[in-house]
């Protein structure tokens, strides 16, 4: 559905030709995720740690599930494609390294930005975190992908491993 119009506090979604009702918070969150996406469209630099990490969060915030998410960008680090790529429980997600290696390579990827969610809304990065971020990062390397970060995403904030030097 695509929102039409605000009136107060309210937002309106079309429901019929010419006919309006209240949304839902489900039809808002969806409305709002999809506004997130158009903010960044593909050729889009993602040089900034935080302006990546508000991206992720209007992405992956209040979700119920762990989802686990990248960017794929070029060499000077525009994007080429947002992909959820796996999604876990309300408190993990199995990464799969080979997965990630071959969604940069068919997208021809210079480098990957990683993101996932904590439905815990805790955006501190768990020992399994920087455990997953380093094999990323390796297997990557190994057909020449920069892995830039690994941005983990709270409820209200999102935290980036290479701004805290983890990456």
């Amino acid at each position: 559905m695509e929102p039409e119009t605000t009136r107060g506090n309210q937002l309106y979604v079309r429901s019929e030709p010419r006919r309006y009702r209240v949304a839902n918070a489900d039809e808002i969150i969806e409305a709002a995720r999809a506004v997130a996406g158009q903010r960044m469209q593909r050729g889009e630099s993602f040089t900034d740690p935080y302006a990546s990490g508000r991206f992720f969060q209007d992405k992956l915030a209040g979700l119920e599930r762990e989802v686990f998410a990248a960017v794929f960008l070029d060499t000077r680090h525009r994007l080429i494609e947002y992909v959820e790529l796996f999604q876990g429980t309300i408190d993990g997600a199995e990464v799969h390294p080979r997965e990630v290696v071959r969604k940069a390579l068919r997208c021809n990827a210079a480098a990957v930005i990683v993101a996932h969610n904590h439905p815990s809304g805790t955006a501190d990065p768990s020992a399994a975190d920087r455990a997953v971020t380093a094999r990323l990062k390796q297997a990557l390397a190994l057909v020449d992908v920069r892995l830039l970060d690994h941005i983990v995403v709270g409820a209200e904030e999102a935290r980036s491993m290479a701004a805290a030097g983890t990456v």
